[in-house]
């Protein structure tokens, strides 16, 4: 199995220190360092209590975690978050931006999101052609339908 280090700065005492969870998944959750309140229709940048330090060559996934919109009407604003490898300074702390569907409070050390590392995508050509002599599946949105 192959390890890579991802260097952390912790901003907070009171958050609990990155780990995976056991026999679960390969994602790693991420905690909020801060309490927040929030009104429906509010949005909030919420402090994640790290910063990182990528190997070369990998960019970090940040994406809700599934039950983010059941326990906090919260919706992550930019679908999935990208870190790249540039993000890498001190005060460069990992947010959460979110719009509240309802009132709602976020406590310190409450799962938010999740991320994991991919190395980058090798370089694409891209080869314009006339067709792509390939049956149509249906169209989009077509999977699932009888």
């Amino acid at each position: 199995m192959d390890r890579e280090v991802i260097k952390i700065k912790y901003h907070s005492d009171e958050i609990e220190k990155l780990k995976y969870i056991d026999g679960k998944s390969d994602w790693i959750d991420l905690r909020a360092a801060e309490n927040v309140s929030l009104k429906a229709g509010d949005f909030a940048l919420i402090n994640m209590g790290i910063s990182v330090q990528l190997p070369r060559g990998y960019e970090m996934i940040i994406a809700a975690r599934s039950s983010t919109f059941k326990n906090f009407g919260l919706i992550q604003t930019n679908a999935i978050g990208v870190v790249d490898e540039s993000y890498c300074g001190d005060e460069d702390i990992i947010m959460m931006p979110v719009y509240a569907t309802r009132d709602t409070r976020v406590q310190i050390n409450d799962r938010l999101c999740q991320f994991r590392i991919l190395r980058h995508q090798p370089e694409i050509v891209f080869e314009e052609v006339e067709s792509l002599n390939n049956a149509a599946r249906g169209g989009f949105g077509s999977t699932g339908k009888n």
